[in-house]
């Protein structure tokens, strides 16, 4: 890895993934003290209007690195415990044998076996993860739905089991983390938004960062394009939508500098204890929703990039914004990353999603980035 960073090169690369295909991109990158932020492309399609470092942009599941972290201080406070039981803390929406047997740690890290619940949600999506099976016909019937968490969390907790209780690999669920919002509700008397935002977002200092209680994305930011594999094409704007879907699992909204700001400290041991940043960095192998295998911890991924290292980190997706961070085992190198269209590949006649350049350029990128 070397000392400096070199801005023409990382923008030249940013600048790929938007002549790939991407409509909008933009990156902070980190290097001890120095930084570099990026942009390329346009926020707006129809009226030109570029893409900036600073603008705010909903991130997914980058969230669930938040809430784990908002869990975590409530085990460094003695409140609860990561091998207890879900059925001790909420008996009514994980009964029986079943939350007997899930335990706190086994949702943080999805190894619960509880199904996700969106392709019950949103019924175009039931054929899922055979995305060909799919439409995003709900995407639009929703935008403004409100959905409330116990129905969502039911609705997974009905649904057939994955993989095994307990056991890997595990398989990454929703279900799992709005369960954990129902715990953090419970112990903390105070809603998990309100919990998060005073625990984690305002602890950190992240002046861009909120969980939304509106459809709206407040202050400057990109559209959202969705694709969905080649099915809404052109793709479409999403970035009004209410996130009551996913809430505190996957809505926040952020920059990619407080993204950096936050990873930062965590993995300093500033936002739980080292002890808790410990049982954090202990990974078992997950099945993501793209039917990869992840090494994933308690709401951190972890990458290994040969002859540098272990980065941790999260990624996250949206209807139309995704969202990559990661952060140096030793916390001097620093990613974090959005972009402005999802689902970009298209279906092929396999059914599978097929390779597209956005893909090879946004890994150009990131290993630019990462191998210095």
């Amino acid at each position: 890895m070397t000392d400096t960073l070199d801005p023409a090169q990382l923008q030249a690369a940013l600048t790929a993934v938007h002549h790939a295909g991407m409509p909008g991109l933009f990156a902070e990158v980190r290097d001890d003290s120095e930084i570099w932020r990026g942009a390329a492309g346009v926020a707006d399609i129809a009226i030109g209007r570029p893409v900036t470092a600073d603008m705010r942009h909903r991130v997914g599941s980058v969230t669930k690195t938040f809430t784990a972290a908002a869990v975590l201080q409530l085990v460094d406070n003695g409140e609860i415990a990561l091998d207890t039981p879900i059925g001790h803390y909420l008996p009514q929406l994980v009964p029986g044998e079943r939350g007997k047997a899930i335990t706190v740690r086994m949702l943080i890290n999805h190894t619960s076996g509880l199904a996700e619940y969106l392709p019950y949600a949103y019924p175009s999506l039931a054929g899922f993860p055979v995305v060909a099976k799919t439409t995003p016909k709900s995407l639009d019937e929703n935008r403004f739905t409100k959905f409330h968490a116990t129905d969502l969390i039911q609705l997974g907790v009905s649904a057939p089991a994955v993989g095994t209780l307990g056991g890997t690999p595990g398989v990454y669920s929703n279900t799992n983390y709005l369960l954990l919002c129902q715990l953090l509700e419970l112990i903390t008397g105070t809603s998990a938004e309100k919990c998060i935002t005073a625990n984690v977002i305002e602890r950190a200092g992240l002046r861009d960062t909120e969980l939304p209680t509106g459809p709206y994305v407040s202050g400057p930011h990109s559209m959202h394009y969705e694709a969905w594999f080649g099915m809404i094409d052109p793709p479409v704007d999403y970035s009004v939508f209410d996130m009551s879907w996913v809430g505190p699992s996957a809505s926040l909204i952020s920059t990619v500098a407080d993204l950096n700001r936050f990873f930062g400290l965590l993995l300093a041991g500033e936002i739980v204890s080292h002890a808790s940043l410990a049982q954090m960095q202990r990974t078992v192998p997950v099945i993501s929703f793209e039917g990869k295998t992840i090494d994933y911890g308690l709401g951190l991924h972890k990458t290994t990039v040969p002859g540098h290292g272990i980065y941790w980190g999260h990624d996250g997706s949206v209807w139309g914004g995704g969202a990559l961070c990661m952060t140096s085992a030793d916390g001097k190198r620093q990613l974090s990353l959005v972009v402005n269209m999802q689902r970009w590949n298209r279906i092929g006649a396999t059914g599978q999603p097929e390779p597209h350049p956005i893909d090879d350029a946004l890994s150009a990128f990131t290993q630019l980035v990462l191998r210095g």
